[in-house]
């Protein structure tokens, strides 16, 4: 992921305010200048490489209470897609699920602390959820109004979203035929709040693109499987923003890097690493199953290929088999 600065400027009490998301990294590894590289050149890409990363807590608050990711289904969908994402949301709090299991990955998110010393919670849940089918904002969405989306369905007259600042994440998707601003050629996703100026609520979100007609090959995101992986089926990109916003859901808790505009985050540090050995163009050690399909991890009813995070303990990447126990 390339280290991309986007200002976003409103007027708030006559102040000039200049934000921009935490981004999501091109999740393949042969995708050049992301932002974990711009910071700390390719040292930090190898398992275990601990010599130039610093990840530091800010003093900001971490989601220690128990999370509910309520899904934002924008655009066109098929249950089977819904039914893939839904899945591995379920799967971060199945302890039991085979070893080695999306819940053991989640472990090492939830080592991440806020001031008083509470973990990350261990619980995560499937909240309500929203349709937009009709595109409400229509097929071509900025950075601000995607929040403006998530307004819309939390203040929706009929069955709003609830609010919730300190458990709530809003994950909105938006289906093939959007296009969202930097969307395939700096972006795949990205997470950041909202402000009250547009939403009435400081919540956090992030945003996840389906890029199986725009860019299969560069975002890959769970339809879509890069040319040279063949077999992959991957929700990486959602699970690299849920692991951000929980350890970094206001931009002020837990990264690395002297930017918090631009914050280098657990995920970004470990791109393109599913498993043991990896780093630089070799994603790891994984596991082939029995329809051909590559994975690293299990889930209640099917198999994830999910990215690791950033151990800030060990200091290096880690996944599941190191916690799963």
């Amino acid at each position: 992921m390339p280290p991309v600065t986007v200002v976003l400027s409103l007027t708030l009490l006559t102040i000039l305010l200049t934000v921009s998301p935490s981004i999501a990294w091109r999740p393949w590894p042969n995708m050049k200048h992301n932002s974990s590289e711009y910071i700390y050149g390719n040292s930090k890409k190898y398992e275990g490489s601990s010599e130039f990363v610093h990840m530091k807590y800010h003093m900001g608050p971490v989601l220690t209470a128990n999370i509910t990711v309520h899904p934002i289904w924008y655009g066109t969908w098929l249950k089977s897609q819904k039914r893939i994402i839904r899945e591995f949301i379920n799967s971060i709090s199945a302890v039991e699920s085979k070893h080695p299991s999306v819940a053991g990955w989640w472990k090492t998110v939830q080592l991440y602390t806020d001031q008083t010393g509470a973990n990350i919670s261990r619980t995560v849940r499937l909240g309500q959820e929203k349709n937009d089918r009709f595109y409400s904002h229509g097929k071509s969405l900025t950075r601000l109004s995607v929040q403006s989306v998530i307004k819309s369905h939390v203040t929706a007259r009929s069955k709003p979203l609830p609010i919730n600042p300190k458990g709530g994440l809003y994950l909105l998707l938006t289906s093939t035929d959007v296009y969202v601003q930097d969307f395939c050629g700096q972006v795949c996703g990205f997470h950041y709040f909202t402000f009250p100026s547009i939403v009435g609520y400081t919540l956090p979100y992030a945003w996840v693109g389906n890029s199986a007609k725009l860019c299969p090959g560069v975002c890959a995101y769970p339809f879509a499987v890069p040319q040279y992986m063949p077999g992959l089926k991957a929700v990486s990109v959602i699970a690299h923003e849920i692991a951000e916003l929980a350890t970094n859901p206001l931009v002020n808790a837990w990264y690395a890097g002297p930017d918090p505009v631009a914050p280098v985050e657990i995920a970004d540090l470990c791109e393109g690493i599913y498993g043991t050995g990896g780093g630089g163009s070799y994603t790891g050690q994984l596991l082939d199953g029995e329809d051909g399909a590559t994975y690293n991890m299990n889930g209640i009813r099917r198999r994830f290929l999910v990215q690791w995070v950033w151990n800030h303990v060990v200091n290096y990447c880690t996944g599941p088999n190191a916690l799963d126990q």
